[in-house]
């Protein structure tokens, strides 16, 4: 559907919802005039009718065209995604791609698993497509034993029943229709591949004839073709989408599977309620804002966590070695201490951290080395218990321009920069969310164990994602929440490091419609 931008009213996505000859919605976009309502209706409008888009201005160079051309402030790429995911947005890389992937979605039903059979007379063909089906989370199952047997009794002895099945380049039409319809009836397989590369025995009218017919009979599982051939798309195939290449066909059956597992889950209902200590919040943030805004200290960024119900390790922060020094008693040890200042933001970097020291001696030394390397800028020394192993993560929190509150989560500590950038959500999160977001995230193999370690927390991380979506509800002057890193034990969690900027929120940016 040509002609469609972001910045679609609600009564527009409502004809397009109600409007019987629109099957799906293709989407180019280089802006955004309000995400939270273009998420929410699309949403809506993609529990029935697909919506397939490609965000243009990723690069550094595409963005600065976006910008020229449209006026508009380009967003980061993460919020982007972290949007079209929410809305069950198709998002595709290339105009190419999009047009793939319509095809599918608009002859096709949506795939209702990820297991694709894989039918071919070429096995280089099908090799192919299984690496780009499984490298974009696709599986590739060996079928049935049934079906292997039936398949071995039907063709030659040199064939390859397994998954891709290669028929071999002798293959008969009716070779294609019988073990396509085996394919189709096998409880393993979800969505079915058929490609062909046409040699010289084998008319391709009768093997596209013979695929048509037997997806007709199928029980409404979704069929692609490949056919590799200069000539146009055989129109015997009706409605069966038939693309030149293997892998375009299995990304775009890929995509077709992600969207079709988004509208099968339940629809998203309200945010987990919390208890949180609404005065004590707002009296911290009020007598912040009073004084013009910016970093709160340690000890009201706490305050603030704890009026939400997010539980931080004991500290306390001190001006001198020898109050650190009877802190760090009074916590118990081992402890750590580390530098307190409003431009030591990121204290590894500064070495502004010092880890694990175990008596009165070690706390004094350590107080003495912050203080000597980085003199006026530091304001006061933290004292910390020291928290348990775990794996360390980033949650965070940011009023993005555009976006307004969006929550992120991704690798913490040193290895942000390793990793890759955070999940992100727009707010409120609900249950779907936190589990998009723990999903998504990089990283997400270490909170299921490692090498040995046991399994992190994860109903504790949850509830942690809802306590700071919570947050920014009640507070939206939390301009930026960085908890990192966030250590997440076998039981519980821990905050190591927390910092919190609050701030008058700017009045909403006018609309950003693209005019041309």
């Amino acid at each position: 559907m040509p002609g469609v931008d972001s910045t679609l009213r609600s009564a527009e996505w409502d004809v397009v919802l109600r409007d019987g000859s629109t099957a799906h919605v293709k989407l180019y976009l280089e802006s955004f005039g309000n995400p939270r309502t273009f998420g929410r209706l699309a949403r809506h409008v993609g529990r029935t009718k697909p919506i397939v888009a490609i965000k243009a201005g990723r690069s550094t160079a595409g963005r600065r065209a976006a910008g020229s051309h449209t006026g508009a402030i380009a967003s980061s790429d993460v919020l982007v995604d972290g949007l079209f995911r929410q809305a069950g947005i198709v998002r595709v890389n290339t105009l190419e791609e999009m047009f793939d992937v319509a095809a599918l979605l608009a002859h096709q039903p949506a795939p209702a698993g990820p297991r694709l059979g894989i039918l071919t007379n070429a096995g280089g063909a099908g090799i192919l497509a299984a690496d780009r089906a499984e490298s974009h989370g696709l599986q590739v199952p060996v079928v049935s034993d049934a079906t292997r047997e039936t398949l071995h009794n039907l063709l030659p002895a040199a064939a390859t029943v397994g998954n891709p099945v290669d028929l071999l380049a002798s293959a008969s039409a009716e070779h294609y229709e019988s073990a396509l319809e085996l394919l189709l009836a096998d409880p393993v397989i979800d969505s079915v591949l058929a490609i062909f590369v046409p040699p010289i025995v084998t008319d391709p009218t009768a093997v596209a004839t013979a695929i048509a017919s037997a997806a007709c009979a199928s029980s409404g599982k979704p069929v692609a073709t490949v056919f590799m051939r200069a000539a146009d798309t055989p129109r015997e195939l009706g409605a069966i989408p038939c693309y030149r290449f293997p892998e375009a066909a299995a990304l775009a059956i890929a995509r077709a599977t992600a969207y079709g597992e988004w509208r099968r889950r339940p629809q998203p209902g309200s945010e987990t309620p919390l208890a949180i200590n609404r005065a004590r919040l707002r009296s911290i943030v009020d007598r912040a804002l009073e004084g013009g805004g910016g970093w709160l200290s340690p000890d009201d960024s706490q305050t603030v966590l704890q009026a939400c119900g997010i539980s931080t390790l004991q500290s306390a922060t001190v001006s001198t070695e020898s109050e650190a020094v009877e802190h760090a008693e009074a916590i118990g040890f081992p402890v750590a201490v580390k530098a307190v200042g409003p431009e030591l933001l990121h204290k590894s970097e500064v070495g502004g951290v010092h880890l694990g020291l175990s008596d009165r001696n070690a706390v004094s030394a350590a107080s003495c080395d912050l203080r000597r390397r980085l003199g006026d800028k530091l304001t006061g020394l933290l004292v910390q218990r020291m928290a348990p192993a775990g794996v360390e993560l980033l949650v965070g929190l940011v009023d993005d321009d555009l976006f307004g509150p969006v929550v992120v989560c991704g690798p913490g500590g040193t290895m942000v920069e390793l990793l890759g950038p955070p999940a992100a959500r727009l707010l409120p999160l609900t249950d779907t969310d936190v589990d998009d977001l723990l999903r998504e995230m990089p990283g997400r193999a270490l909170l299921t164990g490692h090498r040995g370690q046991p399994p992190a927390d994860e109903p504790a991380l949850r509830r942690l994602l809802h306590q700071v979506s919570a947050l920014a509800d009640c507070c939206p002057e939390i301009l930026e929440l960085d908890l990192n890193p966030v250590r997440v034990h076998a039981h519980g969690l821990s905050i190591l490091d927390v910092r919190m900027r609050v701030g008058r929120q700017a009045p909403p940016s006018g609309s950003r419609r693209i005019a041309y």
